[in-house]
């Protein structure tokens, strides 16, 4: 019997709903490849950072570290080091011929930074805390008032107010026993060493002379200590912003936590207040202060907002730890955070700052091509950089023949057998390329 007309016209309508819905969800091009977000994939990326080197980092928090197996990144004070070539000084005229001068001419706009970078170096206890006063109202961009403390600074020092600092005192006062031998061998293990320059100054308050020279000679201990590697991150003290500071710093070190100026990245400092998730940008790099007034749940939060997104670039702040160093965590409280990120590592790469730094600039700077034949997918992927800064994997995806349960990946000498993944109807891989370094060929097995 027949259908009536009706039913047999719905039925055809049905078929070729069906139809358009199959082809709707038919597979991608075998060989359509893209750079994942995050290395290996992961939603989010965060970076683990210390100021000052503080003993106590590395002897109660590395551990820890390496345990769960996270790298760290460590800004270091160079001149505070023993055996470090350049200590903190003063480049320019003899300083009594500027106190001499401070007696006549008050302090303006045009002598400022000269008298400020001076201050720790009159060869008295005490004037260094002036210079830091100072620097901060200049951070601030509040001239006037930093005017006035470098004026009580040298009235005092006129007057005979301050007692003479020898030199056995201030290699007595040294608290940071921080070795280059231990250094290397923390390096050794994964982590990162930065500059913090050498003495840690407000930079904002320094003249170029002294601003190049702690730049310049951080960068040449580092340099020679540890190698070029470890020359690709700075943090200029007390998390300045200050434009001045920023330009000098950028001709040293290609990455500044202080500021990274890209187009596709934006950037929360830790007084910010606005939620990364708002971020319309492709990255977004969330930086925030650990500190003892810092609540666990609230740190937590910081993970879990970091692991549900897939372009926020979190940036942890720490200093002290178990009681030695500015706002100490306890190795209990670090212990605590460090096991609730590792729980989260299925969506979060944990890495050194350098390296999140350099997958963001090669992923936004590279170049993906494919080719594709009945056994063999063949991929180009190359980048404008600097090769010789910008050499750590990419993480590549690349769509496969639906048949292929495990293929191999081949690039150069490097050859991997991988299992493929699905996605809703899709087959793909997910592997490790270095960008420039030749074809990457994907076959299945």
């Amino acid at each position: 019997m027949k259908k009536p007309v009706s039913k047999r016209i719905a039925g055809i309508l049905n078929l070729t709903v069906f139809m358009i819905v199959t082809l709707s969800c038919s597979k991608l091009p075998a060989g359509q490849t893209e750079i994942t977000k995050w290395q290996y994939g992961k939603k989010g990326a965060v970076s683990i950072t210390y100021d000052d080197g503080s003993i106590n980092q590395f002897l109660k928090a590395v551990p820890v570290m390496n345990r769960l197996n996270m790298p760290g990144t460590f800004f270091i004070n160079t001149g505070s080091i023993p055996g470090s070539e350049y200590q903190g000084k003063f480049i320019g005229r003899p300083v009594k011929d500027i106190i001499k001068e401070t007696r006549t001419i008050p302090t303006g706009r045009d002598n400022i930074y000269e008298r400020a970078s001076a201050a720790r170096f009159l060869g008295y206890r005490g004037t260094s805390e002036y210079f830091t006063k100072a620097g901060a109202m200049i951070d601030a961009g509040k001239y006037e008032e930093a005017y006035k403390i470098i004026d009580d600074l040298y009235k005092k020092v006129n007057s005979g107010e301050f007692k003479p600092e020898t030199a056995a005192r201030r290699v007595n006062s040294r608290e940071n026993v921080l070795t280059w031998d231990m250094i290397r061998t923390y390096a050794s293990q994964g982590h990162e060493f930065a500059s913090h320059m050498v003495t840690h100054p407000y930079m904002a308050a320094l003249d170029e002379p002294n601003m190049l020279y702690e730049l310049e000679k951080s960068r040449e201990e580092i340099l020679n200590k540890l190698g070029p590697e470890y020359t690709f991150s700075a943090e200029c003290p007390y998390g300045t912003e200050d434009e001045r500071a920023m330009e000098y710093a950028h001709r040293f070190y290609p990455a500044l936590r202080n500021r990274m100026p890209e187009v596709f990245l934006e950037e929360l400092n830790r007084a910010s207040r606005k939620s990364p998730v708002s971020s319309d940008l492709e990255y977004v790099q969330w930086q925030r202060g650990a500190t003892t007034k810092t609540p666990m749940p609230m740190m937590k939060a910081w993970i879990d907002t970091a692991a549900a997104g897939n372009n926020i670039w979190l940036v942890l702040v720490i200093h002290g730890v178990d009681g030695i160093g500015w706002e100490a965590l306890t190795i209990e409280s670090i212990e605590e955070y460090f096991q609730y990120m590792k729980s989260k590592e299925n969506d979060l790469w944990v890495a050194t700052f350098a390296d999140a730094a350099k997958y963001m600039r090669e992923r936004m700077n590279s170049n993906v091509k494919s080719s594709v034949n009945k056994d063999k997918i063949t991929i180009d992927l190359t980048h404008s950089l600097d090769i010789s800064l910008y050499n750590i994997p990419l993480t590549l995806k690349s769509y496969v023949r639906p048949g292929w349960k495990k293929v191999v990946v081949k690039q150069g000498t490097e050859v991997k057998q991988l299992s493929t993944q699905k996605e809703g109807n899709e087959t793909y891989v997910l592997y490790q390329a270095i960008p420039n370094g030749g074809n990457i060929e994907i076959s299945g097995v």
